[in-house]
């Protein structure tokens, strides 16, 4: 139905404008990913869905190909782009060639080059259930039964979406959210996403900045069903792509039991679960739950993409109890199957975990030296933010920071932020906007930190010149037209503790050291423009 509704395609007639979809005007139920429709040529060679596909992209697709048309090279091309926009772990080149290239990874049966089961060869899914069950810290062993293994978590979502949704239903998700998925679950299965939106303020029964609460997921689901959309699915992503959020047990256990008093299905994305960096935070696995509240309704996807740096072999895995689910998903892994020699490589990976004797490659080195190097380029990057007093959201996991560049924005836009986010791509860094993360409030970027210091270096330079002279154009502004405010309204970052605080397990207040609040306080002072804007001329 809703793509009945994409007028004037494939040949139809019809005016651009017809084009864009018509459903769901409104933020609640919002569905759309970025779409380009500027100088867009109607194909008669493509169906309505065909000339869809063909737009439906945003500045992350831009950038993307930009970045590709005019690389970084430290030799080849010193002035080219530098990447801090796609989510890729580029700090284990050394370890992970190393491991891909022992004679273990080159064996080639005749299994391996024939058809295999579409759910994937058993002796990988049973690696994959031992690996699950022994990261995931399961309270019993998991089943090779229960797991199937596609080509990435995004066919994963777009097979789910596809199985446990009819087109025009619709999926929770809350926003800021990993931008890919609504092309996932959109493309194929004409699912609808309906955004949870969160914001920076801490308010009601929140705690922390961007805080997903039952609250606002009985929100979005009622507005949701007021409008007459069906909502079928809820998406969580733990550890949480942009915002480095891990959710404690107790918030994982109140998301599930509102999903069951619902009759939805939980989609629980994991994939950065082993890309938790420092030992302060904790990540729980829903698969770690003694206790699943609605078993046959939640189903756990992760893949090798991300915790073993391989962004270019596309793995990804699912696991969920419901047979019916594994089956209806089996039937699109024709379309998204993996390889056989690939699943041997993966399954050879996986095996060296380390709870038994030898070996255990994947404990004793790769994770030491990933998380090691990981939390240094966290380290440098949040450092050069803080010497900027640019605000952050300070946590433990994933590649990337989520940043508030509100500052920097005059009028506080949409169109603005991707003004600066050009401007950025201008100087040679690639960052992702918040738009493309459908984030509620102009100003937030996503930054990748997971790459070599000399990358991050100059990187962080070409940030510093966009965001120096951004400034100074705004104090010219502000000089010529001394009257006009351009704050009613808008946020001021300095009044939320967010680029400090980490996100821990509660404990008790007096755990917090003097040395914390005093560093807290000097970012505070070292962030805010207060001193630039109220100066005794202005007083005068």
């Amino acid at each position: 139905q809703a793509l009945s509704e994409i007028e004037g395609m494939g040949g139809r007639g019809g005016s651009l404008q017809d084009m864009r979809v018509r459903p769901l005007a409104k933020r609640t139920v919002d569905m759309h990913g970025f779409c380009n429709p500027s100088g867009f040529q109607r194909s008669p060679y493509l169906s309505a869905r065909g000339n869809f596909a063909s737009i439906f992209q945003g500045s992350s697709e831009e950038g993307y190909k930009a970045y590709h048309a005019d690389k970084y090279d430290e030799d080849k091309n010193p002035n080219g782009i530098i990447n801090f926009g796609t989510s890729e772990n580029k700090l284990c080149f050394d370890l992970m060639s190393k491991r891909l290239t022992q004679a273990d990874m080159n064996m080639i049966d005749p299994p391996l080059l024939q058809y295999p089961d579409w759910k994937g060869h058993l002796f990988l899914r049973e690696e994959v259930a031992r690996f699950l069950t022994y990261y995931c810290k399961a309270p019993a062993p998991l089943k090779a039964d229960n797991v199937i293994v596609l080509n990435g978590c995004g066919s994963l979502f777009s097979a789910l979406a596809t199985v446990l949704c009819d087109p025009g239903e619709a999926v929770l998700i809350a926003t800021p959210f990993y931008g890919g998925i609504t092309q996932s679950v959109f493309l194929y299965g004409n699912v609808k996403l309906v955004y949870v939106y969160l914001d920076s303020k801490v308010t009601g029964t929140s705690t922390r900045p961007f805080q997903l609460t039952v609250e606002k997921l009985e929100k979005a689901l009622q507005d949701a069903r007021a409008e007459g959309v069906a909502v079928r699915a809820l998406i969580l992503l733990n550890p949480q792509n942009p915002l480095g959020d891990i959710y404690s047990l107790s918030e994982l256990r109140d998301y599930l039991e509102f999903a069951k008093r619902h009759e939805l299905h939980v989609i629980v994305d994991e994939i950065y679960m082993l890309s938790v960096f420092d030992e302060s935070a904790t990540f729980h696995s829903v698969l770690g739950m003694d206790r699943l509240p609605d078993p046959q309704r939640t189903h756990v996807m992760w893949g090798i993409t991300k915790d073993f740096a391989v962004s270019g072999i596309r793995f990804g895995t699912l696991y969920t109890e419901n047979q019916d689910v594994i089956n209806a998903v089996a039937s699109l892994c024709y379309f998204h199957g993996v390889c056989g020699p690939v699943q041997h490589k993966v399954a050879q990976l996986l095996r060296d975990r380390g709870e038994s004797v030898a070996p255990y490659w994947i404990n004793q080195v790769y994770l030491r030296a990933n998380h090691a190097r990981l939390k240094a380029a966290h380290t440098y990057v949040t450092d050069e933010l803080k010497t900027l007093g640019v605000p952050f959201l300070n946590r433990n996991a994933g590649f990337f920071v989520w940043i508030d560049f509100r500052k920097y924005l005059k009028t506080g836009t949409f169109e603005e932020e991707l003004l600066l986010w050009k401007r950025f791509l201008d100087n040679k860094v690639l960052l992702s906007c918040g738009k493309a993360f459908e984030c509620g409030e102009p100003g937030w970027f996503r930054i990748i930190f997971a790459d070599k210091t000399h990358r991050l270096q100059l990187g962080m330079q070409r940030i510093r010149k966009v965001l120096e002279e951004r400034e100074q154009e705004i104090l010219a502004e502000e000089k010529e037209q001394p009257c006009q405010s351009d704050q009613d309204g808008k946020a001021d970052s300095t009044d939320e503790v967010i680029f400090v605080s980490r996100h821990q397990e509660p404990t008790c207040a007096s755990s917090s050291s003097l040395g914390d609040l005093i560093g807290l306080l000097q970012q505070q002072m070292r962030s805010s423009d207060w001193l630039q804007k109220n100066t005794a001329e202005q007083f005068a």
